[in-house]
């Protein structure tokens, strides 16, 4: 059985799975658990030799094995997975193209490939396992689940996000989903050539991180606000000092040589040591910060986020969970709320102060992103609300999207000499909001 290789393409059978539960009994009448845990502790190298030699020696007790299409090589690298990784989540974990590892108890086991959830053969035998596995996790990062807490988020050590839920609260069964995330740092250029915007957009975003523009990304749960947010922090001049705060450490910084990262932390067993977002943006503001990018925004540190971009902090970047930019002042609003009890016209002046502009990204039936609006923000004084102004909207995947205004912060970046009016003069033409010169 190569376990480990079918597993990497989704074709591990039920049967395979109840083979392989069988192999690894054979193995530790030969490798007791007991002496294998203890050597994994004490000298990891030692114990990877012993697993290898353990399953040389079982198929040469049982040289039948090799003909049902096993071999020790697999066994031997699903049991060092087992001891040492996440056992058979190690080659979705190792698989560029999976995003998101969904394991919905011993009742179904999901991956999303390429933007599409791919169902799969549970490669558990029992809960026993999956809540092993959980506490696996668990236990380096001083996190734990019980019932009394049965709900928890953690990181790895690689990044990706983990979340799992227990019974009670999830009846059928442990449920544990890993948010995976690309070993790349994505730029525009790299989200242009994946069709997630064209080359008008990716200028215009680019224009607006040099001069200094507040964005919020917006978007469903999976749309890619993160990537985009990522790539539009790779845009910040090397000469500024950036702050990121993050519910977990996901943006990444290839060669931007003046990175603070900040990232929040959870209660502890005893329900003591929580460290909010919102802290963490009150205390960044004490760090001489140049940008302030705040990975999402889900409560309280709404208003301290635009109390920040309100009172010097241009250039902050931020992402948050919403189905349209008009969707997202409201949720902004509400979430503001949650922080302190004002009017609400009195909070779409700070949001309308605060953000300069709201980009949408959308993820479509086929897996595939791309930017739908880009729209300028401000207060409108007379009406006491926020206006919010279509730059671009593409209405659906099949259309190309059209342009509706140029933002009014063009001119001004041309007077500070961060683009030319040759540039503009040639991205209006390209957007057809200027007819092109004779």
């Amino acid at each position: 059985m190569e376990r480990v290789q079918a597993a990497g393409t989704g074709q591990v059978s039920k049967q395979n799975n109840n083979d392989f539960q069988e192999l690894k009994q054979r193995v530790a009448s030969i490798l007791p658990p007991q002496q294998l845990a203890h050597l994994a502790s004490e000298n990891p190298k030692q114990a990877e030799s012993e697993i290898r030699n353990a399953c040389e020696q079982l198929f040469q007790e049982s040289p039948w094995l090799a003909t049902h299409g096993q071999s020790p090589g697999a066994l031997a690298e699903a049991l060092i997975h087992d001891v040492f990784g996440l056992g058979p989540l190690e080659p979705y974990l190792a698989d560029d193209e999976v995003t998101e590892i969904m394991v919905n108890s011993i009742h179904s086991f999901y991956v999303e490939r390429n933007g599409k959830n791919c169902a799969l053969p549970v490669p558990f035998a029992g809960d026993e396992e999956i809540r092993t596995l959980i506490d696996r996790i668990l236990g380096p990062l001083g996190r734990r689940i019980d019932e009394s807490s049965p709900m928890v988020d953690a990181r790895l050590m690689s990044g990706h996000r983990v979340n799992a839920v227990i019974p009670p609260i999830s009846p059928d069964g442990p449920v544990l989903t890993i948010r995976k995330f690309s070993r790349r740092v994505y730029s525009l250029a790299d989200l242009e050539a994946m069709g997630t915007l064209d080359t008008c957009m990716r200028k215009l975003l680019t224009w607006a991180v040099l001069a200094r523009k507040n964005i919020a990304v917006s978007g469903g749960t999976g749309s890619g606000k993160t990537t985009l947010l990522n790539a539009l922090s790779c845009e910040i001049s090397h000469e500024e000092r950036v702050l990121t705060i993050e519910d977990s450490a996901e943006l990444r910084f290839l060669s931007h040589p003046h990175v603070v990262r900040l990232e929040a932390r959870g209660e502890n067993a005893e329900g003591k040591g929580e460290v909010s977002i919102r802290k963490l943006v009150k205390n960044s503001l004490r760090m001489r910060p140049d940008r302030i990018i705040v990975g999402e925004v889900r409560g309280e540190e709404a208003l301290d986020m635009l109390s920040a971009m309100n009172t010097g902090h241009d250039g902050s970047l931020t992402t948050l969970h919403s189905n349209s930019p008009s969707d997202a002042v409201v949720r902004l609003a509400t979430m503001v709320r949650f922080a302190a009890d004002l009017p609400l016209d009195a909070i779409e002046a700070q949001i309308g102060g605060a953000l300069d502009l709201i980009v949408q990204i959308s993820r479509h039936r086929d897996g595939s992103r791309c930017v739908s609006h880009i729209c300028e923000i401000e207060f409108d004084y007379e009406a006491r609300a926020c206006r919010i102004t279509p730059l671009f909207i593409r209405e659906s995947q099949s259309m190309t999207g059209e342009w509706f205004a140029a933002p009014y912060w063009l001119q001004l970046a041309q007077e500070d000499g961060i683009i030319t009016a040759e540039e503009v003069q040639t991205w209006l033409q390209a957007t057809c909001l200027l007819p092109p010169a004779a």
